[in-house]
């Protein structure tokens, strides 16, 4: 029996991850950057590791946490004032420039 690796495709209508992930972050970028920045930052810290000096283990990697999570949070934050801003501000501005 051989197996065919190609052999599944989604059903019509429905995207590959990879469009559905394109698709999403046009929608919404500061997600991506927030994950990578997160990402990063995280890979950073795991690499300084070695030169934490004498901090315990569990405060360094406390800290990895904590940094990572913030600059997710602060993607996040982003978005959402944008986001805001676009449906808010800019949107009453066209509406009293329409007037």
């Amino acid at each position: 029996m051989s197996t065919n690796k190609g052999w599944w495709v989604p059903p019509e209508g429905e995207d590959s991850v990879s469009a559905k992930f394109l698709r999403k972050s046009r929608e919404s970028p500061l997600v991506p950057i927030g994950l990578g920045g997160c990402l990063v930052l995280a890979a950073y810290r795991i690499y300084r590791l070695k030169a934490r000096g004498s901090t315990k283990m569990s405060i360094h990697l406390i800290h990895t946490r904590v940094a990572a999570q913030a600059c997710a949070v602060g993607a996040i934050m982003l978005g959402a004032v944008y986001t805001m801003y676009r449906d808010y501000i800019k949107r009453t501005a066209q509406d009293a420039g329409e007037k």
